[in-house]
């Protein structure tokens, strides 16, 4: 990375995912390839924390979003071998826990227990409202639950900025291990808000699809699909990766923000912005805009939304058309997981050589031009981007290569 104060490079080593098409790297792929049903909101079906060594009595004392984010923090650990399995809760051999981060993105934490707070409140009283509510919801619950669960004492922090969260995350603990100040970060996002009142403002606001079917970059795109879920990337510097004969997914290699300053909600028009945003996560990875053969768009199925950054697009790529590909399609859009969903996709991307298509979407709206993948599309490992764009203007893009490129390769 251009800007990083030592030069080292960073893995991608591991991968840990909690979604409504699947849980776990596996399940979550083959979901991202499967056409699903017509539902306004999308939930994880069946998750059980005591998979992850989360006991009912510890379950009570984090709220739902949190819970994700463990889990998917588990399978991550597990993934990269530094954990031998999703129930540990030890300290990780072999490293130095001063020297491992964990940074997550929320849009907007535990809501669902200041919903229930409120309704004790308003039906039996001040006396009824939990103790553990403000640990519960507080939005840094999700890594310091998971940096004490592993004795992480690294860096831990929580990224707030929307739906631009889990990619702002991502990108932070990128430049953490990029500047030698860690050598393993845990990544990513985790949200879950489907509780009535988020669900209530979220449909006031017609920002929801009321056919129930996300259909990004579409002439008839409608509205997203309010989701939950978790994703979490293990990041490492590639010379601690290589000591330890890990495996590496992919290396990141760039990472921009910006705002819009703009609107609270509405894109700046033309994606002005989200277009420097690009341009600058670029110049910092030390990649031309022509090499680049991979967008994993942010991509929401709403009508500005996709109409700006497919411009953004249209301005930073002009002449090359990269593949671009929203999985809201199938995952529905997770507000600060997002981001997170997305790293492990792209990650994903490179394992499997192929590129996930945009499902929900039969006919790419004409007007925006861009190359939209609608099929699973064989892929030659290059470099890509990854976007996240959000309320309030916030803008961030991380840059992807191939793993060669740090001298370890997927096994």
């Amino acid at each position: 990375m251009i800007e990083s104060a030592t030069g080292q490079r960073v893995a991608v080593t591991g991968l840990g995912v909690v979604a409504p098409c699947g849980v776990g790297a596996e399940e979550f792929w083959d979901g991202l390839l499967k056409p699903t049903g017509s539902a306004s909101v999308r939930s994880v079906p069946a998750f059980d924390p005591a998979t992850y060594g989360v006991t009912t009595v510890q379950a009570r004392r984090v709220d739902r979003f949190a819970q994700f984010a463990i889990a998917a923090a588990a399978q991550a650990l597990v993934d990269a071998g530094l954990s031998e399995e999703l129930s540990a809760a030890e300290p990780i051999d072999g490293v130095d826990p001063r020297r491992v981060g964990v940074i997550l993105g929320t849009g907007i934490g535990g809501t669902p227990t200041w919903e229930t707070a409120m309704h004790a409140f308003r039906d039996r009283g001040p006396r009824a409202v939990s103790p553990l509510t403000v640990l519960r919801a507080m939005p840094n619950s999700a890594p310091a639950a998971v940096s004490m669960r592993w004795n992480l004492q690294g860096p831990c922090e929580t990224v707030a900025t929307a739906c631009a969260s889990g990619t702002n995350a991502v990108a932070t603990a990128a430049r953490l291990i990029a500047a030698g100040r860690a050598d393993v970060v845990l990544a990513g996002g985790a949200e879950s808000c489907l509780n009535e009142g988020n669900v209530a403002a979220f449909t006031n606001m017609r920002a929801l699809s009321p056919t129930g079917t996300s259909r990004p970059f579409a002439a008839n795109r409608d509205g997203f699909c309010l989701a939950e879920g978790a994703g979490v990337v293990v990041l490492e510097s590639a010379a601690h990766a290589k000591a330890r004969g890990a495996r590496m997914y992919a290396e990141i290699l760039g990472t921009a923000a910006t705002a819009d300053a703009h609107h609270v909600t509405a894109p700046a028009p033309y994606g002005a912005m989200a277009a420097r945003c690009m341009e600058l996560a670029l110049a910092d990875a030390g990649v031309g805009a022509a090499e680049v053969s991979y967008v994993n768009a942010h991509g929401t199925s709403t009508v500005f939304n996709d109409a700006a950054e497919a411009a953004a697009i249209g301005t930073v790529f002009a002449g090359s058309r990269p593949a671009v590909t929203s999985i809201k399609g199938v995952t529905g859009h997770a507000l600060g997981a997002a981001g997170g969903l997305e790293a492990v996709s792209v990650a994903l991307s490179y394992a499997y050589r192929t590129l996930p298509p945009t499902l929900g979407t039969e006919e790419p709206d004409p007007a925006l031009d861009v190359d939209v993948v609608l099929a699973p599309r064989p892929w030659e490992p290059g470099f890509a981007i990854s976007n996240s764009f959000a309320f309030g203007g916030h803008n961030v893009t991380v840059v992807f290569g191939p793993p060669d490129r740090a001298g370890t390769s997927p096994g």
